[in-house]
C-alpha cells in the first residue's frame, strides 16, 4: 500500500537568459533532478514551468517608448482617462510611465477602499467612519483631506503619492478620481484606457455602448512597434518590470514550448507527462488580502490531459454519511469501490460538497506558485507526481 500521495518537487535550473533553449534546459534540468533524487517517471506526471522563465527566453519585451507610441496613435487627443490600474510597482508602475510619456493629461480613476487585487489605497477605518462610502466619487483633494497620505502596511508606499509623482516626472499632468463606477470617468473624458484585468470585457463593452473611444491594456502592443515584442492574446496583461525602461510580457509562445517538453519526455520515459505554463496561482492571502492573480489567467498554455476540473467525491461526506457503520480495512475498501464506480459527471451531487470546483490548471498552477515562489529559490520549473491518484489507484 501507497504511504504517499501528491508529491512536488521545486525543479532548479540554471538562470534562463533571452534566447536560450528554454525546452531543452527544462528537460536536461528535470533529468538531472531525477538522477539526484531518484523518482522514476509516472503516467499523468506534471511538469509545470513559469511563465517569467517563457517570456525571458523568447525575447518578449517592450519599452516605455513603445506603449507611448502605441498609445498615441490609439489616443490623439493625448487626454485621456485611465481606471482601475492595480496599485503594483513591479506590475504596473512601468506600463503608467509609458502611459504618462505619450499623453499630455491624465485622468486616474480608482477603485477603493482596494483595486481589483486587494491592494489597499486607504484606511478603511476612516472610510467607515467619514461621509463617503462605497457609492461615493471621491475627488483627490477630498481623499487628502480625509485620508491623509495612508501607505499600505506591507509596502510602506503610498500608491496614489507614487503614481502622482512617476506621472507628472513625464511632463504629464494628473488628476485622481475615487469611484467604484467605471462609468465615472465619462464625466472628465471619452478617451479611455481601461486597466482591469478580469473584467477588462465587461469594462470595454460597457464603457463602449457609452459612445467612448475605449481600449483595455490588453489591446495594447497586441502587435509589434517596430523589433518590439508583443503579445496578441494579452497585450501589456500580465506584465512585469524588467529594468527603468523595459517590461517582459506575458508569454506568446508558451504552447509550442509545452508540446515540445511533452514530446520530448514521453520519448524518453515511455509515460504521459502533461506539461503546462503557469503564472500567478489564483490564491488570497489572509493578512494582507490580496489576491495572487494579476496575471490575466493562471495557465497561458498547457498540454490537452490539463483540460477540465477534477471530478471527485468528498471523503469526509462519504465516510461520515454513505458508510457511518464501517471503520478500518473495511471502510477503506467501500471508499475504493466507491471510487471506482463514481459517475462521469458529478455536478450538483452532495457527494461532491466540500470539492473545489475549479480548472485544474488553476489548482496545479496555485500549488505551483507556492512551490517555486518568486524571489531566490532558483526553481523556476515544478514536478509533480501524484496529483492525479486515488485511493482506487493503489
Amino acid at each position: 500500500m501507497r504511504c504517499v500521495g501528491t508529491v512536488v518537487r521545486g525543479i532548479r535550473t540554471p538562470i534562463i537568459k533571452e534566447n536560450d533553449d528554454l525546452a531543452t534546459i527544462v528537460v536536461d534540468s528535470i533529468m538531472a533532478a531525477k538522477e539526484s533524487e531518484g523518482f522514476e517517471f509516472k503516467d499523468k506526471d506534471v511538469v509545470a514551468i513559469t511563465e517569467a522563465v517563457v517570456g525571458i527566453s523568447e525575447g518578449n519585451y517592450v519599452t516605455v517608448d513603445d506603449i507611448a507610441q502605441d498609445l498615441q496613435e490609439k489616443f490623439p487627443s493625448k487626454n485621456i482617462g485611465v481606471t482601475n490600474p492595480i496599485l503594483s510597482r513591479n506590475r504596473f508602475s512601468i506600463v503608467l510611465e509609458g502611459i504618462a510619456r505619450g499623453m499630455d493629461k491624465i485622468t486616474l480613476l480608482t477603485s477603493f477602499p482596494s483595486d481589483e487585487v486587494g491592494n489597499g489605497i486607504l484606511d478603511e477605518e476612516l472610510l467607515d467612519n467619514s461621509e463617503y462610502n462605497l457609492a461615493s466619487v471621491i475627488s483627490e483633494e477630498e481623499y487628502k483631506k480625509t485620508f491623509g497620505s495612508w501607505k499600505h502596511p506591507f509596502t510602506g508606499i503610498n500608491m496614489i503619492d507614487f503614481y502622482k509623482e512617476l506621472i507628472e516626472s513625464e511632463d504629464c499632468e494628473v488628476e485622481f478620481v475615487f469611484s467604484n463606477d467605471v462609468k465615472t470617468i465619462l464625466d472628465y473624458t471619452s478617451d479611455v484606457l481601461s486597466c482591469d484585468i478580469h473584467t477588462r470585457e465587461k469594462t470595454t463593452k460597457l464603457l463602449k455602448n457609452e459612445g467612448a473611444n475605449v481600449y483595455g491594456l490588453h489591446n495594447v502592443l497586441t502587435k509589434p512597434i517596430g523589433n518590439s515584442g508583443f503579445n496578441p492574446d494579452y497585450g501589456l496583461l500580465g506584465s512585469n518590470k524588467a529594468t527603468e525602461e523595459r517590461l517582459k510580457l506575458f508569454p506568446k509562445t508558451g504552447q509550442q514550448l509545452v508540446e515540445e517538453v511533452q514530446k520530448r519526455l514521453i520519448e524518453i520515459s515511455g509515460k504521459q507527462i502533461e506539461v503546462m505554463v503557469y503564472g500567478d496561482g489564483a490564491f488570497k492571502d489572509p493578512v494582507g488580502h490580496i489576491w495572487e492573480l494579476a496575471d490575466p489567467v493562471v495557465s497561458p498554455a498547457h498540454t490537452s490531459g490539463l483540460i477540465g476540473t477534477p471530478n471527485e467525491i468528498k471523503l469526509k461526506y462519504v465516510s461520515d454519511n454513505k458508510f457511518a457503520d464501517l471503520k478500518g480495512d473495511e471502510l477503506k475498501e467501500a471508499i475504493k469501490e466507491e471510487i471506482k464506480h463514481k459517475d462521469k459527471d458529478l455536478t450538483g451531487q452532495m457527494i461532491t460538497q466540500g470539492t473545489t470546483p475549479r480548472k485544474l490548471t488553476d489548482l496545479i498552477g496555485s500549488l505551483c506558485d507556492l512551490t517555486s515562489g518568486s524571489g531566490d529559490k532558483g526553481t523556476p520549473v515544478v514536478f509533480i507526481q501524484g496529483y492525479f491518484d486515488n485511493l482506487a489507484n493503489d
